[in-house]
């Protein structure tokens, strides 16, 4: 939800155009573009050698070529969340633009007052989490149901665990915890509610394949940092995680589970590291040949073709967007030949009865928190300003409950009271959440 990106990057666009240099980052813009013509901006946290924002490029660029509108995109590239995003807002306003569209969380408390501002332009703020209370007409926000995708990507990891585990490839002292179970690991962001939504529903499809498994969750408190994702898998392969799992931008975690696989242990020289990853935004195997093996992957090329047809034919687009694997916006990239057998069509059953509505990802039978079922999670849809400290309401919204009922099943709904996740739940787990410096749990 929140992906602050501080990286030096370098731009490129398919489309055909000039490259200006602002003071707000790189712009590229199409020539062609008649007076009458809808543009749209794009302001963007990184470029394309960054996996999240080339996610988000490689999806505006396709929905864009089937409408025959590449030559009306205007990006803004490596735009911060600071006054430099206000800067590159207004050079669009400023350029014509009658919809302009940010990818990271932060850029939302500069699209708001924008839109306020100028009423015939739609503002889309990606992953952000307030026009609904913000009462701000042409504010959207807009998010994909990526914890459909961790799930599934859980059940690769899971198959694996379980092969590893059956043909006796583990060490069952350094690869089991003390209570018997088999160790994963998982490099997160920060400790927000869309990471928790993520690594929960990670470990639940992990569990829903093997049951004895337990999970330490190191926190870096960047979304990308090539070297300290790198530095935390090193530290979980260490202590006997056998996958790893992100939700961090880099191919740091991968790229350092690929250079220990089948090395010898730091704790014991005669035996080897056992250890597999799993990706977040783009396909790891160019980068962890045989540890890779398999990534989650938004499919923002859905949203922005929907997004683009509403656009030109005058209509409204949704305050709150989010689709997931019934709509084709979040998926997993190809297995590595290194999956375990079998994985495939574990894969095509949960993916088969998520969108038939079978299965839900946070079935409340699935898990407990403090020993019981989970009944009730009421969710605050208000939007605070933290910044000083303390929360300061900044637009008052309504206090609703997530857990949802289909037929006998319970669950807990997430993305359908806003796109953004909201699932912060603490559920009963062997979960280590530890802080960047290795030492402190986090609770």
């Amino acid at each position: 939800m929140k992906n602050h990106l501080n990286v030096v990057l370098f731009s490129l666009i398919a489309a055909t155009g000039a490259v200006l240099l602002s003071g707000c980052g790189t712009t590229t813009t199409a020539s062609g573009s008649g007076s009458d013509a809808k543009k749209i901006g794009v302001v963007l946290i990184g470029d394309e050698t960054e996996g999240y924002s080339k996610a988000h490029i490689d999806g505006i660029n396709e929905a864009a070529k089937e409408l025959n509108i590449s030559d009306r995109l205007i990006y803004k590239y490596k735009i911060q969340e600071d006054d430099g995003c206000k800067t590159a807002i207004d050079d669009l306003i400023s350029e014509d633009c009658g919809l302009i569209i940010s990818n990271s969380y932060g850029h939302q408390d500069y699209m708001a007052p924008a839109a306020k501002a100028n009423p015939d332009v739609t503002f889309i703020s990606m992953t952000g989490d307030y026009a609904a209370v913000s009462k701000i007409s042409n504010f959207k926000n807009a998010f994909v149901s990526i914890y459909e995708a961790r799930y599934v990507s859980g059940i690769v990891a899971g198959m694996k665990l379980k092969e590893l585990a059956d043909a006796g490839k583990l060490d069952t002292t350094f690869n089991k915890d003390g209570n018997g179970n088999w160790k994963i690991g998982y490099v997160g962001a920060y400790k927000y509610s869309e990471v928790v939504s993520g690594y929960t529903s990670f470990y639940l499809g992990v569990k829903s394949v093997i049951s004895n498994v337990s999970m330490q969750v190191q926190f870096t408190n960047s979304w990308f940092d090539i070297s300290g994702e790198g530095a935390a898998a090193d530290a979980l392969v260490k202590n006997g995680c056998v996958v790893i799992g992100q939700h961090a931008d880099s191919t740091g975690a991968p790229a350092k589970v690929q250079s220990l696989l089948g090395t010898a242990r730091s704790d014991n020289a005669a035996k080897k590291y056992v250890c597999y990853s799993v990706g977040f935004n783009i396909d790891m195997i160019p980068t962890a040949a045989d540890a890779a093996l398999t990534s989650a992957i938004n499919i923002w090329k859905v949203y922005y073709k929907y997004a683009f047809t509403q656009y030109l034919a005058g209509k409204t687009i949704d305050t709150d967007w989010c689709k997931g694997y019934t709509d084709g916006a979040v998926g997993i990239s190809t297995l590595n030949t290194s999956c375990a057998a079998g994985t495939q069509a574990a894969v095509d059953a949960a993916v088969s009865a998520i969108t038939a509505g079978t299965l839900h990802v946070f079935n409340t039978a699935n898990f407990t928190v403090g020993g019981k079922t989970l009944t009730s999670a009421k969710i605050d849809l208000s939007h605070y300003d933290y910044s000083t400290g303390s929360a300061k309401l900044v637009y008052q919204g309504d206090t609703v409950e997530a857990i949802k009922k289909d037929g006998d099943v319970s669950y807990f709904s997430e993305s359908t009271l806003r796109s953004a996740p909201y699932f912060n739940v603490g559920v009963d787990s062997s979960f280590a959440l530890i802080d960047i410096d290795g030492i402190s749990v986090l609770s």
